[in-house]
Order: C-alpha cells, then structure tokens, then sequence
C-alpha cells in the first residue's frame, strides 16, 4: 500500500515533559504522540520535528510530519488523537502533503517567543509560562541590544556546549521586546534557524543588561567575541514558546 505523508500543527505546555525528542527512561512529547499515532495506524509511527524543544518549553505551533500506509483521512486524524492525546497536548491542523515535504528541512524560519514578568509580586498561576524577575529592567537598553542581533552573524557566543550545529552563523531576521504597563515583556526573535539554547542564552545576557551590570557596548563585544564564558546566564525554560514555523 502507498505511503502517505501527513503534516501535524501541534501546540503543547512542555512543563510535564522532558523536551520534544524520545528519550529512554523520560515522558516527552514525541514520545506520547508517536504512541497515540500507533494506535490509531496498528503500526510503528516516526514524527519529524521542525526541530527540538527543551524540558519545560513550550510550543504554539511546534510542526511535525511522519509517513504511513494507513488510509485513515486528515480530518479522522485530527479528532483521534485530540481524543487520545492529554489536555496539555493538542493537535491545532492535520494536512496530507507531499512526500517530499520534511518539516525540518524545509522550513524557511522560525519565531521564538520569550515571556518575562517584571513586577515584585509573582504570579502564581502563570509561573509555569514566564521568568519573573523582580528587580527592574531597564527595558530600552535591552531593546538597543536586539537591534544589534539582526542580520547574520556568528552567535558562537550565545551557544552551549553540546551543540550538533559546526556552522555558528544564523540570519536573524527579526528580533523586538515588547512590554506593557502591567510589568510583562515579549521578547520575540525570528532566524532561518537557532544553535543550542541560543534565545535563552540571548534573553539571560539581555537580561545583564536591563538589571544594569552590562553596557549595550559589552553586549556588541559579547556577540562579536564569540566567547560563550562571556555572556549571562542561560534563561530558564518555562518562559520560552516556538510561536511559528515558517515554510
């Protein structure tokens, strides 16, 4: 029977899971959907990620595709495993596509969200979702430092060890903070692809930055140095979400 290539849009709360990928002895969210999946095709089933996520990250529209002989329709798929699935992974759209199409490797950009909350007093039912920092961020300093990030450059600096990637060099085509009087910012970046917990590791240096114990001017030696030793800490999962995958 022929194969057939069906394309996942899949949003999911990571707080549970171990990250994306399959991992022998930990609950991740490859893993639960792939099981799913099993069951409904009574056969083995491979997702192909647009790419990984960490432990604790979230996903508005993680995209994913695998291969099967099974016939079952897009539609029947969709409401399958929305009703196999648990309530903090849901299927968002089931497309067949070309068997050509791989969600990884053809995939254009892809935005990143990161959400801090700046105010003294925690929230606790969101603390899951963001970084809440509690002394002020001086939020047009860090504003200078994205606009610096634009363009295509060697982020060597802004990526940890362990990385797969040998080529450092990503095109960032968008990178903006967004805030609001009630203390919440956005910090939203775009690039034709992302080295090893780079936004983290962008958003934690910013973050030097806004609490005033870095100058815009060392955050441009930072990035231009591509010294890892040299830039903040790594920001902490709950706040980051895939937002889009771009085609």
């Amino acid at each position: 029977m022929a194969l057939r290539n069906i394309k996942l849009v899949i949003a999911y709360d990571g707080t549970r899971y171990h990250g994306w990928q399959r991992q022998k002895n930990a609950q991740t969210i490859q893993a639960v959907i792939e099981e799913r999946l099993a069951v409904m095709t009574e056969a083995p089933v491979m997702l192909l990620a647009s790419g990984r996520t960490d432990a604790g990250v979230h996903a508005l529209e993680q995209v994913c595709n695998f291969k099967t002989a099974s016939q079952i329709p897009a539609d029947a798929f969709l409401r399958g495993l929305n009703a196999l699935l648990p309530p903090d992974i849901f299927v968002k759209k089931v497309t067949e596509v070309p068997l050509a199409f791989h969600s990884r490797y053809l995939a254009k950009s892809k935005i990143y969200e990161y959400r801090i909350l700046n105010t003294q007093n925690p929230d606790l039912f969101h603390r899951h979702m963001l970084w809440h920092i509690r002394f002020p961020l001086e939020v047009e300093k860090m504003s200078q430092c994205l606009s610096l990030l634009k363009g295509s450059h060697d982020f060597s600096a802004f990526k940890s060890a362990g990385s797969a990637n040998q080529n450092p060099v990503r095109n960032i085509l968008n990178a903006a903070l967004e805030s609001d009087e009630d203390g919440f910012l956005r910090i939203v970046l775009e690039a034709d692809g992302f080295l090893r917990h780079m936004v983290r590791n962008i958003v934690g240096t910013l973050v030097e930055v806004g609490a005033g114990r870095m100058w815009v001017n060392g955050f441009r030696e930072v990035l231009a140095s591509g010294d890892r030793r040299l830039a903040g800490r790594k920001a902490p999962p709950q706040g980051l979400f895939l937002v889009a995958v771009k085609y």
